[in-house]
């Protein structure tokens, strides 16, 4: 049978398949499968270059489903491509089976778990990046996108980078069904406007009938060949192919019940569900060889000298690339401020910026970290609070990134609490397998870079403005989950923990006590989540008052994650003390700043005698 005698037959398959699996679920999205079904068949069997035998394949095509709750044509793909069986497609959102409600990729075809709308593009962008500019590989990246989602932000995000990029590896295939969640989108069925948005951001746009076969066939023909990013915008229909869902409103997120799912099949002709369509197989091409790996050497810090968190993170990510040629870098256009630049100027190959769009930047790393290469994502704080979703959905992909935040809490100064980051550790606490690591100088900074580097999963490093004095030696050891205790003293009447700008204010503390003949011991509790609940509960059981010191909103941050270690022993009940931001903060001097709002060096002494009174 030739490509073309087979697109209908498979188009019925997939729209069947949808049904099927979807009424045995008893929940589930036939009709968004159903409208996509005949862009899909055609895909599959004349363009998409795909080795379902080996999924990571490097010149493999990559297909991602944007609009991912419309899996179920995409399970019917591969159980039509012959890489899943009948009974797989009918275990669709039971519990056990890997065919989940939104695809992830605990399916190894699935490049990236979608389902929170709106994120397949920029995750694409990402690809497509690896494949034109890193990789050098041939390979086209398929995005097929839903109209609803086409109202999100990060979707002109990533049309704007992709165009910047000049991508014209990946493509994008708007299924334009008219009918969301709840009724008729934005736009509705106004496909020029939809090619005009594209269009205006620099890409090629074709604008088709999607249910037409052979002007399928000519769209993706001319988008292949296409010098820039495109854009095809189809028109179709919700639950197209049955005549009491096409174009009907109310069906979204409706599983038809055995008897409806039985009038449909019939309309349908009772597609046969055996036929099997396997994908061109790509190319047999590796990818471009990447630096030569050597050493990683710490960048040379002297004890005593002063230098900011961030501008040590810059070097480490500069040493780091030095010492591994798969790390990359993406920046939301701060890095003379993160000193990601110092990364950027040596490897300007190996760094892509990503403007102020950090939505897209999280996705995009993400999307390079698809190819098995090691992204770092860095701005301010503050700003990885809109890209939460982003993180979130990283952590259901089981992504790894590495993300720095710089310029966090008061201690920034002048610039205000609209920039100060109160709320990051809380956050990236919360993400699922997350790290979250707070240095304190130069030298840790720099051996946490390292191993974040070599740790899968998401992984957070808060970077302070301020200069702060080095306290360790290139011989010192930080492991992820670990502490420091920097003063002890078999006197020790309280423990000071502390993290970046506070720590050095707990050391100015404890040294002032000794001078008084009160002794304190000093935590440098620089890994936030895993927290080293060995070293707090002996800290708790030795000295008996914790003073916990943070430039963070009380909720959610250091304070949360001792309670939380202490909560597991449950026969320990020390004092405890919590300095933390409780009111709005003010623009002012850094030091004016901690002072004001009870994170100093004068407020932890006043809690530690307190504890003593």
């Amino acid at each position: 049978m030739s490509q073309e005698n087979v697109w209908q037959p498979l188009a019925a398959q997939l729209r069947a398949d949808s049904i099927r699996c979807t009424t045995a679920a008893g929940s589930g999205h036939p009709t968004s499968g159903m409208s996509a079904a005949d862009l899909m068949a055609v895909l599959q069997a004349s363009y998409l270059k795909y080795d379902f035998a080996n999924p990571k394949k490097p010149n493999n095509d990559h297909l991602i489903f944007s609009k991912g709750h419309a899996c179920p044509v995409l399970y019917a793909m591969y159980k039509a491509a012959g890489a899943m069986t009948d009974e797989e497609l009918l275990s669709l959102r039971k519990f056990g089976s890997i065919w989940e409600g939104h695809p992830t990729p605990l399916i190894p075809y699935v490049d990236a778990a979608t389902g929170s709308l709106g994120q397949g593009l920029p995750i694409g962008v990402g690809v497509a990046i690896a494949g034109k500019h890193i990789e050098k590989l041939p390979y086209k990246v398929w995005v097929v996108l839903g109209d609803s989602e086409m109202a999100e932000g990060s979707i002109y995000e990533a049309l704007e980078l992709a165009a910047h990029y000049e991508l014209n590896n990946l493509i994008a295939i708007l299924d334009c069904n008219r009918l969301g969640q709840r009724g008729e989108t934005a736009l509705g069925w106004d496909t020029q406007k939809y090619a005009a948005r594209a269009e205006a951001f620099g890409w090629k746009a074709i604008v088709i009938n999607g249910h037409d076969l052979n002007a399928i066939d000519a769209a993706y023909a001319e988008a292949s060949a296409a010098d820039k990013p495109v854009l095809i915008v189809a028109k179709t229909e919700k639950g197209h192919g049955v005549s009491f869902t096409a174009n009907k409103d109310g069906w979204h997120g409706k599983a038809m019940k055995p008897e409806e799912a039985e009038k449909a099949l019939a309309e349908l002709g009772n597609p046969a569900h055996n036929l099997i369509v396997k994908p061109a197989l790509p190319e047999d091409l590796q990818p471009a060889p990447l630096s030569p790996n050597a050493e990683f050497v710490i960048p040379d810090y002297k004890i005593g000298d002063g230098i900011a968190v961030r501008q040590a993170y810059g070097d480490a990510l500069k040493a780091l690339g030095a010492s591994r040629g798969d790390v990359f870098a993406v920046d939301a256009e701060v890095s003379n401020s993160t000193y990601a630049e110092f990364f950027k100027k040596a490897y300007p190959e190996r760094f892509f910026e990503m403007y102020i769009a950090e939505q897209a930047m999280v996705s995009v790393a993400q999307g390079i970290a698809v190819s098995g290469k090691i992204a770092f994502a860095s701005t301010f704080a503050a700003f990885f609070a809109r890209a939460f979703d982003q993180i979130r959905m990283a952590a259901v992909s089981r992504a790894t990134l590495h993300l720095a935040g710089s310029h966090a809490g008061v201690s920034i100064g002048a610039d205000g609490p609209s920039q100060m980051a109160l709320e990051d550790l809380a956050m990236m606490r919360s993400v699922f397998g997350s790290a979250v690591l707070y240095p304190s100088d130069g030298v840790s900074t720099a051996h946490l870079v390292k191993e974040m580097a070599d740790r899968s999963g998401i992984s957070y490093i808060r970077t302070t403005r301020e200069k702060t004095p080095i306290l360790y030696t290139a011989d010192d050891s930080f492991p992820i989950g670990g502490s420091k205790v920097l003063r002890h003293h078999e006197a020790d009447c309280a423990t000071i923990i502390g993290a970046g700008i506070t720590l050095h204010e707990g050391l100015k503390a404890a040294d002032a006590l000794a001078l008084e003949g009160i002794h304190v011991r000093v935590i440098d509790l620089y890994s936030v989540k895993p927290v080293d609940s060995h070293a707090i509960i002996t800290a708790a059981e030795k000295t008996g008052h914790l003073v916990v010191v943070e430039d963070h909103w009380v909720e959610g941050g250091i304070g949360d994650a001792v309670l939380a270690a202490l909560a597991d022993a449950v026969a320990v009940k020390p004092k405890y003390s919590h300095l933390a931001i409780r009111e709005m903060p003010r623009s002012g001097e850094p030091d004016e700043l901690l002072d004001a709002y009870g994170i100093s060096a004068k407020h932890i002494i006043e809690a530690v005698k307190a504890g003593i009174a």
